[in-house]
């Protein structure tokens, strides 16, 4: 056993030894459906800012994005400018008014969010099966974990596939809300001091007197290798090639914001008024960690494209850079994000069955008869039992090795923000309700279009195919709001009446 290996053991041993406590300190504090889908709305800002950081950026943060930096240079900065600019865009449009919403409402997803507000249960239903998009973001992260365990822990793909995905599945099936968000908190901090070590760690590696001279002797270790790694639209990025899929990358952002393992975060805030706390705390997180992007431009500068492959170049910059502790250290906080973003993404999924199919659905209509008690009882299980159904199709999606893990987790994040934006914007933001039809047209369209336009080859590009079918998506819902009329709704919705009925 290699040195690097017996420190990646002994940190990842460290790391599952206060997963596990968490995991059952949580597991005692799940009660009920509610608990393990949204911690029973109970807490804080700043724990809830850092997991929300955690589950937003992913271990993509930590291999496939700077995969990217390494495949396409200085062009790939604009993903820091897309996450940065569109996601808090994206939280400050939304949350304030959906957590509003929700006082009286209070529903523990996003399909439930949107079953209620429109009372559909077509919308609840649809948007619960459209959820299931995400389990390509789940095969990102264990294909991201696989190759932690492959590269640093000397296992095959396979068994390192094998094990990530049972970690995850026994905590999120123990644990739910409570284990998501805590252990999240844990690992923004990790991933933003980890982010923030590697950008200043290239400087002080490439440092030639001043700033400038440093990154200017980068960009020309670059030109030398391809003069496209240092253009600011590089031709061969499949992301980054012109100013329209920029703006692409930069909505899809935005529309990621209100992803259901994300919207999960807002309606777990305890106090409304601590929501400017909760978003400032991501933004600082998230900032710090996204330097990592960085680190596939310095792999590419020391290493030219002498890679096992793209998704691994800030490893093997690490290998070439740092000493064997901190590789392993480096390793443990990849396999966190990982961890970090997987486990809330269980749980949104998790609780469309529990709670939007079987409680707001079946039980509600009496499809099927249990007494309050018992079908919350039931609905747990389901939660539970959905976890391991849901971790064996993630695995088998990612049982060959993608060849960027990046572009695997987008196909699951642009098929749900094309379904959902379009009713969860016009319901925060229109001055009349929409009708449960015209929202359920608006999910149909963006969705059937988003799949046209990326599976039928339209566009290449998983974010820009997302964002021009969020756009059909938000603009089916505006004509139709007006073509279809709801009779529940000829006066204006005011959002501080609602708060108001909730009191």
């Amino acid at each position: 056993m290699s040195q690097l290996t017996l420190y990646m053991w002994i940190g990842f041993g460290l790391f599952l030894a206060v997963m596990f406590v968490l995991g059952l300190w949580s597991a005692k504090k799940t009660k009920n459906v509610g608990d393990f889908a949204i911690g029973g709305a109970s807490l804080g800002p700043y724990v809830l800012g850092l997991s929300f950081a955690a589950t937003y950026l992913s271990a993509a943060t930590f291999l496939g994005y700077p995969g990217w930096s390494h495949a396409w240079g200085y062009s790939n900065l604009w993903l820091f400018l897309a996450i940065i600019g569109g996601g808090p865009i994206g939280v400050l449009m939304v949350a304030k008014k959906v957590r509003k919403l929700n006082i009286g409402q209070k529903s523990l997803s996003l399909p439930d969010w949107l079953g209620d507000f429109y009372k559909s249960d077509i919308l609840r239903v649809g948007t619960g099966l459209i959820l299931l998009f995400n389990i390509f973001y789940i095969a990102a992260q264990f294909a991201a974990g696989a190759r932690i365990f492959q590269y640093m822990l000397d296992m095959s793909y396979t068994n390192g596939l094998i094990l990530i995905a049972s970690i995850v599945v026994l905590y999120v099936f123990a644990g739910g809300a409570f284990a998501d968000i805590y252990t999240d908190a844990v690992q923004a901090v990790l991933m933003a001091i980890a982010g923030l070590f590697i950008f200043v760690s290239g400087i002080v590696i490439f440092w030639k007197g001043s700033i400038t001279q440093t990154f200017t002797d980068i960009s020309q270790k670059l030109s030398t290798q391809n003069g496209h790694l240092v253009e600011i639209f590089n031709p061969e990025s499949a992301h980054f090639y012109s100013i329209g899929v920029v703006s692409g990358a930069i909505i899809i952002q935005w529309a990621f914001a209100s992803a259901p393992h994300l919207f999960n975060k807002v309606l777990g805030l305890k106090n409304e008024k601590d929501l400017g706390k909760m978003i400032l705390t991501y933004v600082i997180a998230a900032a710090f960690s996204l330097f990592v992007l960085f680190g596939g431009i310095y792999s590419r500068a020391a290493l030219g494209n002498n890679v096992v492959a793209s998704d691994l170049a800030l490893m093997e910059y690490a290998v070439w850079a740092f000493p064997v502790v901190i590789v392993a250290i480096l390793g443990v906080v990849i396999l966190a994000a990982a961890m970090s973003t997987t486990d809330g993404l269980f749980v949104s999924i998790s609780t469309v069955f529990a709670n939007d199919i079987f409680l707001k659905v079946l039980i509600k209509k009496r499809i099927i008869k249990a007494s309050n008690e018992k079908a919350q009882k039931i609905a747990l299980q389901i939660s539970r039992l959905t976890v391991p159904l849901i971790g064996l199709a993630a695995f088998l999606i990612v049982l060959r090795p993608p060849t960027y893990m990046g572009d695997v987790m987008w196909v699951g994040i642009s098929g749900v923000a094309a379904g959902t934006m379009g009713p969860i914007l016009y319901a925060v933001y229109a001055k009349r309700k929409a009708s449960a039809r015209a929202a359920e047209l608006s999910m149909f369209a963006g969705l059937i279009s988003y799949l046209v336009i990326y599976f039928g080859g339209i566009i290449p590009s998983t974010m820009s195919a997302g964002a021009v079918a969020t756009f059909i998506g938000i603009a089916t819902i505006v004509i139709f709001a007006r073509v279809i009329k709801d009779p529940k709704s000829s006066t204006v919705y005011r959002f501080e009446e609602e708060g108001s009925k909730a009191n």
